[in-house]
């Protein structure tokens, strides 16, 4: 995959019921083969409390839809009908209970991965929450 390909331009997250809505474009398409995950990294300002929100893809086709708590080491599967893609956007919607223990003042960004490695870091997430 070269770096032109899918390339992560804009996250957002927003709220909607009980449900964190991520919002991820891509300046390309979704790869149509090999692996591809993007997501949110979230953290309280000292990182001592971290959550990672992912959906992961496999040619072209969402496969996982999972959230990590680091300090618990406990990942959280969801039911893919949370996810809908088209060639340049996915969107995810997270339980709220996801962001448990984040708070305010804590900090966010996007990554996005390619064939288990990381792709992008870093990327600014633009949060209505």
């Amino acid at each position: 995959m070269s770096t032109q390909d899918a390339l992560l331009k804009q996250a957002s997250i927003s709220t909607q019921d009980s449900t964190v809505v991520a919002t991820f474009n891509i300046d390309g398409t979704i790869p149509s083969s090999g692996a591809y995950v993007v997501g949110l990294v979230g953290a309280t300002p000292d990182y001592s409390t971290q959550r990672r929100l992912c959906i992961e893809f496999m040619n072209g086709e969402a496969i996982a839809f999972y959230s990590f708590n680091r300090e618990q080491g406990v990942e959280e599967d969801y039911d893919l009908s949370g996810v809908t893609h088209s060639d340049s956007t996915i969107t995810g919607s997270f339980p709220m209970a996801a962001l448990n223990g984040l708070g305010k003042g804590h900090v966010m960004s996007a990554f996005s991965e390619a064939e288990g490695r990381e792709f992008q870091h870093g990327v600014p997430v633009e949060e209505h929450l």
